[in-house]
């Protein structure tokens, strides 16, 4: 007893590493996850599986694919600048054994059986809570969810999950190396505007965006991070409440990962009524666009950006979840068009050399341009 009393003691006096870890004896450990859920995981962990919604992708950002030992369908198939660790991680995710479809439906698409067979010590998840719980049941392998979707630019959720993982893994180190970058790169893009007054920025208007699946012209987005990052006038920020409030609200008081729908279908008159200085289009999305152009020219030639030529590519950065290496590229690159002169300083191809390097040990930008993940100005209709 007096043992007993001594490690509940130890563990109140030393509190767990950012992620939510503690031990609890000298075999296993406890973990809580993004959904606060407390999973009992080995103290040591040597093999795992991550799977779902950011769960491959945190793996390559933290450097420990090594400890894979199966993969995703989606990841398995041919290598896709889609998914911006696909490039860098292809050919040894190919190789592995398949454990699940992928995917970032947040519902339990794994492989249980073929899960069971490979015995990882912990399975990583982008999934909900009832599906981690789900899948822990199905297999007897401790689940723990890092489930993330992005609100704003890289926000505090990310953060979490990171360590979360990181904690698991053991990736402590690698981890804070990231955040610490991302963090240089956040105050780096914030400072360059924070003193440019709201009556000279431009108005922007991000349009045919991929979330949940492809969409044309008037699906935008609120809290767009590559906007928010750079302090811009989104002009769809007008209902950013009527979108997100409400989630954003429940996921702070419940202390859980934020799960919203910051895309959505806006009235194409509200676009007319906005009628931005500037647009960004999902280059990968433009045929959805140019047929919308083909069947009603007249609306396209009364926005302004269009009369004026403003209008430029914004690659997907939505795919299983955010590409935080295309967040960060985004956000430079809308520096770069919106405010000129505060980013005259930047070299975008080589800014976005550094980013996938620090965040991937690979460059991967010409694999982005061959899968339609491009930048520059653009023609609606051509």
């Amino acid at each position: 007893m007096r043992i007993l009393c001594l490690l509940l003691m130890l563990s109140a006096l030393f509190p767990a590493f950012a992620g939510g870890t503690a031990e609890i004896d000298s075999d296993t450990r406890i973990v809580e996850d993004v959904w606060n859920r407390e999973v009992e995981i080995p103290a040591e962990v040597d093999s795992i599986i991550a799977i779902g919604s950011m769960g491959p992708r945190m793996a390559a950002y933290l450097d420990v694919i090594d400890m894979f030992v199966g993969a995703e369908d989606s990841d398995k198939a041919a290598a896709s600048a889609r998914y911006d660790y696909s490039p860098a991680y292809h050919e040894e995710l190919a190789s592995l054994p398949s454990v699940g479809r992928g995917g970032g439906s947040g519902e339990n698409n794994a492989y249980a059986e073929e899960i069971i067979m490979l015995r990882p010590d912990v399975i990583i998840a982008g999934f909900d809570a009832a599906a981690c719980e789900e899948l822990e049941r199905q297999t007897g392998i401790p689940v723990v969810s890092i489930r993330y979707r992005t609100q704003g630019f890289i926000d505090e959720g990310f953060y979490r999950s990171m360590r979360i993982f990181a904690s698991v893994v053991g990736a402590e180190e690698r981890c804070e190396e990231v955040l610490s970058y991302i963090d240089e790169c956040k105050a780096d893009l914030r400072t360059r505007t924070d003193g440019v007054p709201a009556e000279d920025k431009p108005r922007a208007y991000t349009g045919a965006v991929t979330f949940n699946g492809r969409h044309g012209f008037a699906f935008t987005y609120v809290n767009f991070p590559p906007f928010d990052a750079i302090n811009a006038l989104n002009v769809a920020d007008t209902l950013r409440e009527e979108q997100v409030g409400e989630a954003v609200s429940q996921a702070r008081e419940a202390g859980t990962a934020y799960i919203g729908n910051d895309g959505f279908e806006v009235d194409p008159e509200m676009v007319m009524e906005w009628d931005p200085d500037i647009i960004f289009l999902d280059p990968g999305n433009m045929d959805l666009v140019n047929a919308e152009y083909a069947a009603n020219p007249s609306y396209f030639r009364s926005l302004r950006a269009v009369r004026d030529g403003e209008v430029y590519t914004m690659p997907s950065t939505n795919s299983a979840g955010p590409n935080i290496t295309y967040l960060l590229m985004n956000a430079y690159y809308a520096g770069t068009v919106l405010f000129p002169d505060e980013f005259s300083d930047v070299d975008f191809r080589s800014k976005a050399s550094e980013i996938m390097l620090m965040m991937l040990g690979y460059d991967s930008f010409c694999e982005m341009e061959a899968d339609s993940l491009y930048y520059g100005k653009i023609v609606i209709g051509e």
